[in-house]
């Protein structure tokens, strides 16, 4: 059995010894499941061009495609340029661009490629002085982008709209007046402001109930071009009872990453689609869970899926805005990409002691692809953060 050194929280250093037993690697089509999946995915940062981390990102593009290929080779979807890729938080519109554009001609490039992309208005800075017709102009050129690339927009929450929204009815008419000109139905996504603070009050309350009944009548009023919500309010009664309102044939899509398992299982009335980041960092057991459930064994789907809950709640644990550390982290411990550096500089979002506690709850998940190779690299991390 591996063993290695790790600091826990008393100051002191305990000896761990790895007990995980990787999920084996099983190529699957989104058909093997019944349930739509989408992972949100990260980008993966280039260490050795010259930029300035914390105001320009350096994009490795080969290893970021590659990753989003292995989603799809484990019958997941992407959704791309989303929170996880740091957009809106070191990815600028502009790289999202190139990010979208890449995405979806390698996609184009396969037959089992389920993708979605975000649009939304982040290369309009929030003032409370905007006109609502300039954050509709905003959703429209990002957009028209997506659906001219030929992509399935998910229709991002705007920290514009956020910003000069006088109430309820300022978001009923943007979002109404977005949606009257879209091609094909969107994923509209509420994205809570634990994941970021710009975004409370979203749909004119701070009160997330009051918020709901109006994000649903906005929903009711526009249902034919809707596919789906997805909400990431944290809470499963709240996305529960919002899944009970929706009009029939619109789908949740979960964006709870404490509460995933039991949301996507459902219950008796019905369950929630999935559009996680956590999915990023857990692909091989979201994808056995997601292929048991469909072959109708709900004991085997929370076996395999009940253990990254722990794992995932320490990774989105608040600040919750800083979980794409811990995202890519996993991938580098992983070995799905060589280094541990980030866009904006995030790697140095968390503590030592947290990435400690992620290296446990990863192996007790048998998330670990190669627990030697992952030890080896904590080690490494370990000793660029002090402990020789």
């Amino acid at each position: 059995m591996t063993e290695l050194r790790l600091p826990i929280d008393n100051g002191e250093i305990e000896f761990y010894r790895l007990a995980g037993s990787p999920i084996p690697l099983h190529r699957r089509r989104a058909a093997d499941f019944d349930r739509i999946a989408y992972a949100a995915a990260h980008v993966v940062a280039d260490p050795l061009k010259h930029s300035d981390p914390w105001l320009e990102p350096a994009i490795d593009w080969d290893a970021t495609l590659r990753f989003r290929h292995r989603l799809w080779d484990l019958g997941l979807g992407v959704a791309e340029a989303m929170d996880t890729a740091q957009r809106g938080m070191g990815l600028s519109w502009t790289d999202s661009q190139e990010l979208v554009r890449r995405s979806l001609k390698e996609a184009q490039s396969r037959d089992d490629a389920l993708i979605a992309c975000g649009a939304g208005t982040d290369h309009l800075a929030p003032n409370p002085d905007l006109a609502l017709s300039d954050i509709v102009s905003a959703y429209e050129e990002q957009v028209g982008f997506v659906e001219g690339e030929g992509g399935r927009v998910i229709l991002m929450a705007s920290r514009a709209l956020a910003a000069s929204a006088k109430g309820p009815d300022d978001y009923l008419d943007v979002y109404g007046r977005v949606l009257a000109n879209v091609r094909r139905p969107v994923i509209i996504h509420w994205l809570g402001e634990m994941f970021d603070p710009a975004l409370q009050g979203y749909w004119g309350s701070p009160d997330h109930d009051t918020a709901m009944d109006t994000c649903l009548a906005m929903i009711e009023a526009n249902a034919a071009r809707i596919d789906g919500i997805k909400i990431s309010l944290l809470s499963k009664e709240k996305e529960i009872a919002m899944r009970r309102r929706l009009p029939a044939g619109v789908r949740m899509y979960t964006g709870d990453d404490f509460n995933y398992a039991e949301l996507i299982a459902g219950d008796e009335h019905s369950h929630s689609d999935a559009l996680l980041g956590i999915f990023d960092a857990i692909a091989p057991a979201a994808s056995a869970a997601l292929a048991s459930l469909k072959r109708g064994s709900l004991n085997e789907f929370h076996d395999t899926l009940e253990p990254t809950v722990a794992l995932s709640r320490h990774i989105f644990r608040a600040p919750t805005r800083f979980y794409k550390t811990g995202v890519v982290f996993l991938a580098w411990l992983n070995g799905l990409q060589n280094h541990f550096t980030m866009v904006g500089g995030q790697e140095s979002a968390r503590s030592t002691l947290h990435f400690a506690e992620l290296f446990r709850l990863a192996d007790r998940a048998n998330t670990l692809a190669d627990p030697d190779e992952a030890a080896r690299r904590m080690k490494q991390f370990l000793a660029v953060r002090g402990m020789a």
